[in-house]
């Protein structure tokens, strides 16, 4: 039987030295991930609301081209594809995928008797109501 050199048996490392470096990562990892979800979370609340400003922008020019918001049946829909009748000027907003919310649920749309029409997003949850990140977020134009 030989003899082990030194530097043969210090060549790789250990499996406990390998271990180590997994439980520090991990714990890392642990730390850093609940205030990145955080992040991301606001982040999305903050284009939401950037989003209903751009759509309510967009109503306002469509007021103004038609005379009148978009019915309560033709939606948000108007401002991205022409309705049946009248002098339609549009497209106001680039695509369909600007009638969702950061969520990927459809934003809301109310129009009320007075004429004054409304576009929600639910906020994260997608629920009436909440707070924080889950907060509605509500553009109007009169």
């Amino acid at each position: 039987m030989r003899p082990i050199n030194t530097a043969e048996r210090e060549a790789g490392y250990t499996l406990t030295e390998m271990l180590v470096v997994i439980l520090i990562i991990s714990l890392i990892a642990a730390v850093l991930t609940p205030s990145l979800l955080g992040q991301l979370s606001r982040s999305r609340a903050k284009t939401a609301a950037l989003q209903i400003d751009t759509t309510t922008a967009a109503l306002e020019n469509y007021r103004e081209d038609m005379g009148q918001y978009p019915t309560q049946t033709e939606g948000l829909a108007v401002l991205v594809s022409a309705p049946a009748e009248g002098a339609w000027l549009g497209p106001y907003l680039k695509d369909k995928k600007s009638l969702n919310d950061p969520w990927g649920r459809a934003l809301v749309y109310s129009v009320s008797a007075e004429g004054e029409a409304s576009v929600t997003s639910l906020g994260a949850d997608g629920k009436t109501g909440g707070k924080g990140v889950d907060q509605d977020i509500v553009g109007t134009v009169r």
